[in-house]
């Protein structure tokens, strides 16, 4: 009968009696030794591992979503064919769940002399640094009986960037700034804009618009018209404290503040404003100043990558005394910090005078979708309950938020998915009005 695997192999060897049920022990010693020189030749045949050189290359940064491809090398200078099993080891946040087997493994041969270039694609589940571990590499024998195993560090670092799912909402946001800038037939008018050109009135004008000296010298009613300001200064500032780590959704409070932060910059910038951006709960985590138009969001992106909430209460006085610091003249400051009710009545109100006095202040908040939906459920006593602490749960926040507003701050409250565009509608409002 025909045989396979290891008795093939020993039949081939002589030692294996074809056919005979029962060998005697002179057989079964002469198969253990045959067996025996078999695994020791093989591993003397299998490529070192130690001696192999290995580099890398590819990507070092990707968004958050996206995938990275990183390329490993693989040079063999030695006199044996390498036959290898290779793991490229990195943290378990860099693999989608279910991807990291099919991912980090590679089967390679690798003649002397020669190389190979395999790619292990990441897929992140999280911002920041992701690092590469070890690469354990088993090279086996022509037999495929016995391997030798060894490891290389092989360092090399790619960073998750934040993954600005706003972008979409730019295109519309640069249309209202490109009608605010006088580039369109719509222009604004108003105080605190700068002049732009004369043209005749029309009815429905602002009178406090028309410029007497150039309707004298013309003998026709002129009217100025005016342009939003430009190179204002924007702060924007991250309260990356304990209630930043909230999630809703699917993700922390943080991340949904960065997405907003990022929509505003970009807007920002191309309106020809300057903007720079700090993190703060307890200290001072990162701070973007003096950057220009071109590198303002590249900066922003790459210092948010590493920023994690820290389980601790923001000190509203320390962030306010450090705002004042890094915004001397009069600002649009940005707060992206929570909306809950014991923070800022405690933390944030009393020191609103100071900011308030000196900048143009904004505060913008992710409320959670869930509590609106508890407000509508009906149907049984739980749900009952459920609706009453929803509708108790706005009614606080809409009382912060009112406190706010008479301390003279701009309160943005919406989830998530809406925040970033609300935020931009709430600049360009600004801008329109000429309050920067």
């Amino acid at each position: 009968m025909a045989l396979t695997g290891r008795a093939a192999l020993l039949a081939a060897l002589g030692s294996l009696p074809v056919g005979i049920l029962e060998p005697s022990w002179t057989g079964i010693l002469a198969v253990n030794g045959s067996l025996a020189l078999a695994c020791a030749v093989d591993c003397a045949l299998a490529a070192p591992v130690r001696s192999l050189r290995l580099t890398r290359s590819g990507d070092t940064s990707v968004r958050l979503g996206e995938s990275a491809d990183v390329h490993l090398t693989l040079t063999n200078p030695g006199r044996r064919t390498l036959r290898a099993r290779l793991r490229d080891a990195w943290a378990p946040s860099s693999w989608q769940p279910g991807t990291e087997g099919s991912a980090s493994r590679h089967e390679l041969t690798v003649p002397a002399g020669e190389r190979r270039r395999p790619t292990t694609r990441l897929l992140p589940t999280r911002r920041g640094d992701h690092r590469a571990d070890r690469v354990t590499i088993r090279s086996y024998g022509p037999l495929g009986l016995m391997s030798r195993q060894g490891t290389h560090v092989v360092p090399w670092t790619v960073r998750v960037l934040p993954p600005f799912a706003s972008r979409k909402h730019l295109p519309s946001r640069l249309a209202r700034l490109r009608e605010l800038d006088g580039r369109t037939s719509v222009l604004t008018r108003g105080e605190g804009t700068e002049f732009d050109s004369l043209r005749d009135y029309v009815p429905g004008d602002d009178t406090r618009s028309i410029d007497w000296r150039a309707t004298a010298r013309q003998n026709k009613v002129a009217v100025r018209t005016w342009r939003p300001e430009r190179d204002r200064h924007i702060l924007i500032c991250l309260d990356t404290g304990r209630t930043a780590a909230g999630r809703v959704g699917d993700a922390p409070r943080l991340d949904s503040a960065m997405d907003a932060a990022l929509l505003l910059t970009a807007l920002a910038t191309r309106a020809g404003d300057r903007v720079d951006m700090l993190a703060h709960d307890r200290h001072l985590r990162a701070q973007v100043q003096g950057r220009s138009a071109n590198d303002t969001l590249p900066a922003f992106v790459n210092a948010m990558a590493t920023l994690e909430a820290e389980l601790v209460e923001t000190d509203y006085r320390t962030l306010v005394s450090t705002i004042l610091r890094s915004a001397p003249r009069r600002s649009l400051v940005v707060l992206l910090t929570s909306l809950d009710a014991a923070p800022v009545e405690e933390g944030l109100l009393p020191l609103l005078p100071s900011l308030t006095q000196r900048h143009t202040v904004v505060l913008a908040s992710v409320a959670d979708p869930h509590v609106d939906r508890m407000t509508r459920a009906r149907g049984n006593v739980d749900a009952v309950y459920e609706a009453a602490a929803g509708t108790q749960s706005q009614a606080r926040r809409r009382r912060t938020a009112d406190q706010l507003t008479r301390h003279g701050v701009h309160v943005v409250d919406a989830t998530p998915d809406t925040l970033a565009p609300a935020l931009a509608d709430a600049y360009l409002s600004l801008k329109a009005a000429g309050r920067l």
